[in-house]
């Protein structure tokens, strides 16, 4: 499961994008223009899939800035049939790869799933994340509280994973339940506040905590790294 970003201006379509992507597992959210994307790409995402054609900010704009700003996440263009040089230009700003519309949604998912193994090879080859005292291998899915194992169960490694990847941004309740579960969170809110206070409590939190996790009400959680 990844955290997508579409910058796209045509509702529609972005709302039908969002719900495949979502029916795979991965949390989606939407930027309605180039502005609203660029600054929803201040935090961390897995992929952007960018609309070049937009009124004012446009996704060539919206493509520049990200990569002037040193931002190397995987982006997948959106291109209108027959634009064979806004395929070659956003290729040259940075791009990594491109649908042309209209396109079927399995080429899409092909696409999407292509350039999301490029950003996970880290991790099958047991990238270690180190914050505080706790050490997370996610090839063996094993953690450590100074130096000694923890015993977690499926969900609340991946639980410790989705807020690990967020950098200490807040990740909400919905998104976790999507990431970790795979539905909404409208069904079983409460599931995600019980996992939390269980990984809690396996990590050591409280005073003198090693690696808290934070409450922001009404919205979620995050990782006080």
């Amino acid at each position: 499961m990844a955290r997508i970003l579409i910058v796209e201006d045509n509702a529609d379509l972005a709302f039908g994008i969002r719900n495949n992507l979502e029916i795979e597992g991965h949390v989606v959210e939407l930027a309605g223009d180039g502005r609203a994307g660029l600054e929803m790409a201040s935090a961390p995402f897995d992929l952007f899939i960018l609309d070049l054609m937009m009124p004012a900010v446009d996704g060539f704009r919206v493509l520049q800035t990200l990569r002037g700003r040193g931002d190397h996440t995987p982006i997948l263009i959106l291109t209108a049939r027959g634009q064979e040089e806004d395929k070659v230009r956003g290729l040259k700003l940075g791009a990594d790869d491109y649908v042309t519309k209209p396109f079927g949604v399995l080429e899409l998912m092909a696409r999407v799933e292509a350039l999301l193994r490029r950003v996970r090879p880290a991790v099958a080859q047991g990238a270690v994340r180190r914050f505080g005292q706790v050490e997370v291998d996610p090839s063996r899915r094993s953690v450590r509280v100074r130096g000694i194992p923890v015993a977690l169960t499926p969900k609340e490694f991946d639980l410790l994973w989705a807020l690990l990847e967020a950098d200490g941004t807040v990740v909400r309740r919905d998104e976790l339940m999507v990431r970790v579960w795979g539905y909404q969170a409208d069904v079983l809110s409460r599931t995600v506040d019980t996992h939390v206070a269980d990984l809690r409590r396996k990590l050591g939190s409280g005073p003198g905590a090693s690696a808290p996790i934070v409450t922001v009400r009404k919205v979620g959680y995050r990782l006080d790294r």
